[in-house]
């Protein structure tokens, strides 16, 4: 029996596999609610990375301590030189945090190989930790100390110096152990051991006039303070009307590109089967009646044959989510689904297929509404297909025959793995800021799924690629999504799941950038065993924390109509 597509798989030890789903995806355009404004707890938000670190030190021989892999403490009398003290220096630069954040929490997290009987505390700092070998100085404001360095992770209390976004410089000073004890840098070469600022902090309420719009570099997307009432029946949704230009500052607007004014759209994939007569409305309907809402985006692959629901798209059954009210996300892939074949970069950019590309934009043109747009997602993946730079002239290829079609409603969505092992390519992956509207990843929690222990906070699975991003202005300016995200459940722990999902919003309002997130419902994701299932109603827990979730007002757009 055919598959409408193939679903991925982890590699054991390295990058996952993309996924060529061709499955369907039902999400719903948000729809009126009631809104109130109330503080809302955001745990486990945000962990930042030291922007500069140095070791503080008299003692000529240390040398340039601010390229170093370790860093390193002392006392004055520090292993027989009674002028050897030692500071370590970190300094962090906060941007994410939102304008009505408050009671903000500051945890710093440092690395130590052994244990040590010896007392270290943090102190607020005025030394520069770019600096080669700066001297120390005395100390400044106490902040907090741990009596006993343990291996691994050692925290300290910082809340007293980080009390916002802007620069912030603490150093560490030993004392009850007169030799050194070295601690990981921001230069080590494994980033898990890299200090960081894990940060946490409550909304406040504020007034709407200070809502920022996402789609401004200048600042982040404040996180809104709605609450919603619960969705009301109704048969019929209308589609957010965009806004001309940017979204304005009030809650509710919706920028021709798709850019929510605030808060973030809710997305699902949800794979249909052939019992159900591949009917995608069907499959998306039926998540949606478990989870108590319709999504705002319904997210589907479609392929190159220009022919059935695989590739003469927009099909039935999305029409039919148009009209009630859903965006469509579609990811374009350079396949034909049916005969398992694959397309290379050159047979698209070389005209060979622009019938099909004509084809489709003229379809997408009669739809009359924004669509959000995906050309090969996760290209990175994709080796047989050509280079980089062969995938960046497909990219442009295509986007041009649709905007010589006059297919102008496409939102094109750029749609990378966003894992480090690929962090080199992304540059020469970017087809260019006036040929992508949207910047997308696809983040997990695997867990044991790809043979690794590690269990990922919501912070954590979104965090790192968005930090790069940002250190390295690819899509400056630019709307991010989630164009797939999901976690595993944890055998040991069976409510592990549903905290994951219900501290998911919290990561969304502390990544403010990202404006919109789709869950990635399929089972084929992975190999499904007693330890590993990825889908988010795989038990009634993990289906009750992920309904949670999305019951968050940040997640629940006012749009107008219901939902």
């Amino acid at each position: 029996m055919a598959r409408h597509g193939l679903h991925r798989r982890p590699r054991p030890a390295g990058p996952r596999r993309k996924a060529l789903v061709l499955g369907v995806l039902g999400v719903t355009v948000a729809t009126g609610l009631l809104v109130t404004t109330v503080p809302l707890l955001a745990a486990d938000d945000l962990a930042v990375r030291a922007s500069a670190d140095t070791t503080a030190t008299a003692v000529p021989q240390d040398g340039d301590n601010s390229a170093k892999s370790t860093l390193a403490t002392c006392p004055a009398r520090c292993d027989g030189n009674p002028r050897g003290a030692r500071e370590a220096v970190l300094a962090f630069t906060v941007g994410d945090l939102p304008a009505n954040a408050v009671n903000v929490r500051a945890t710093l997290r440092v690395y130590a190989w052994q244990r040590f009987a010896a007392t270290v505390t943090a102190h607020a700092s005025s030394l520069d930790a770019r600096a080669a070998r700066p001297t120390p100085v005395p100390a400044g404001a106490r902040l907090d100390s741990v009596a006993g360095v343990a291996r691994g992770f050692n925290e300290w209390d910082v809340s007293g110096l980080v009390r916002g976004n802007g620069s912030w410089t603490v150093a560490l000073a030993q004392a009850g152990l007169d030799t050194r004890i070295y601690w990981a840098s921001s230069e080590h070469r494994d980033p898990d051991l890299r200090p960081r600022l894990l940060l946490s902090y409550d909304l406040g309420t504020r007034p709407s006039s200070t809502l920022t719009s996402p789609a401004s570099p200048a600042s982040p997307s404040a996180a809104p303070t709605t609450t919603a009432g619960r969705p009301t029946a109704s048969p019929t949704r209308s589609t957010p009307s965009p806004t001309p230009s940017a979204p304005s500052n009030r809650c509710g607007q919706v920028s021709e590109k798709l850019v929510p004014s605030c808060g973030a759209w809710w997305g699902m994939y949800t794979p249909a089967s052939a019992a159900a007569g591949w009917d995608h409305g069907r499959a998306v309907a039926e998540v949606e009646a478990q989870v108590g809402r319709t999504f705002d985006i319904v997210h589907r692959y479609h392929d190159f044959s220009n022919t059935g629901s695989n590739g003469a798209f927009p099909d039935a059954y999305e029409q039919r989510q148009l009209r009630e009210g859903r965006l469509l996300f579609f990811a374009w892939e350079s396949r034909i689904f049916s005969a398992g074949a694959v397309l290379t970069w050159r047979d698209v950019y070389s005209g060979r297929y622009d019938a099909t590309i004509d084809a489709v934009a003229g379809r997408i043109r009669a739809a009359e509404v924004p669509v959000f747009l995906g050309f090969d997602h996760e290209p990175e993946d994709e080796p047989v297909k050509g280079s980089d730079a062969d995938f960046v002239r497909a990219w442009r290829h295509v986007h041009d025959r649709f905007a010589a079609a006059g297919a102008d409603n496409a939102v094109w969505v750029w749609t990378m793995m966003g894992w480090a092992g690929h962090h080199h390519r992304y540059a020469g992956l970017y087809p260019g800021d006036r040929y992508v509207d949207w910047v997308a990843y696809d983040p997990y929690n695997f867990h044991v799924c790809n043979g690794s222990a590690v269990w990922k906070s919501p912070s954590t699975t979104v965090g790192s690629f968005y930090r790069w991003l940002d250190e390295h202005g690819i899509g400056a300016g630019k709307p991010r999504m989630l164009a797939e995200f999901g976690t595993n459940f944890d055998a040991a722990d069976p409510a592990a799941k549903r905290r994951w999902f219900e501290q998911f919003p919290a990561a969304l309002k502390a990544h403010p950038k990202i404006k919109a997130a789709i869950y990635f419902n399929s089972a084929g994701m992975t190999t499904r065993s007693s330890s590993c299932d990825m889908t988010m109603n795989h038990d009634a827990a993990a289906l009750a924390g992920f309904t949670r979730a999305g019951q968050d007002a940040y997640l629940r757009q006012p749009t107008g109509g219901t939902r």
